[in-house]
């Protein structure tokens, strides 16, 4: 007799595989995550090397596979996992690298900026683009200030936007592009350009 906490585990992964890609039954897909979450987390903690962003790893993937597993002629679901999960780790660490150099570079230019008594005049134009820029972002309904967040600054593609917020990707693209119209107005309003 099974087990009611686990209703399928007696059955193939390919079965449980093309159950889900049919009925979309987070049940199914659970099940299915349940038999393999050891590894992923075991992935998760050696690439980030640390237990509460493997945690967080392992749910986010989790997350992913409802979207994904449907889109993809998955074969061999355990080896796919293990490629996913280790491609969203290093997303992760490459997306870390990108925050950590980003703010590097603006300690440095902090430290320029303070050691410097006079800036070209173009310094002063970038600097004014960018604290306009920010402020204009932040003035954004906050669908589009995120939708340009991740787009821009995470380099996240509409796909995974949609994932992260939970928006169907034709939304994304809408408020991606009234995001720019709007940011374009804004920074016109701010006459950045103009001395």
């Amino acid at each position: 007799m099974q087990n009611l906490h686990e209703p399928y585990s007696d059955r193939p992964d390919e079965v449980l595989v093309e159950e889900f890609r049919r009925t979309r039954d987070p049940d199914v897909l659970g099940d299915l995550y349940a038999r393999y979450m050891h590894l992923v987390y075991g992935v998760c903690l050696k690439y980030l090397g640390d237990r509460e962003e493997a945690k967080d790893g392992v749910m986010q993937i989790f997350e992913k596979l409802s979207t994904d597993l449907p889109r993809f002629g998955v074969e061999n679901f355990k080896t796919w996992l293990y490629v996913l999960s280790k491609n969203h780790c290093l997303m992760q660490l490459r997306s870390a690298k990108r925050h950590r150099a980003r703010f590097d570079a603006y300690k440095k230019e902090e430290a320029f900026v303070e050691s410097s008594s006079e800036m070209h005049p173009l310094d002063r134009d970038e600097g004014k683009l960018s604290r306009a820029l920010e402020a204009c972002i932040e003035a954004l309904k906050e669908e589009q200030k995120a939708c340009i967040r991740l787009f821009y600054y995470e380099k996240q593609c509409y796909q995974e936007i949609a994932s992260t917020l939970d928006l169907e990707e034709k939304k994304v693209k809408s408020h991606l592009q009234n995001g720019k119209r709007n940011l374009k107005l804004c920074l016109e309003e701010h006459h950045v350009g103009d001395e």
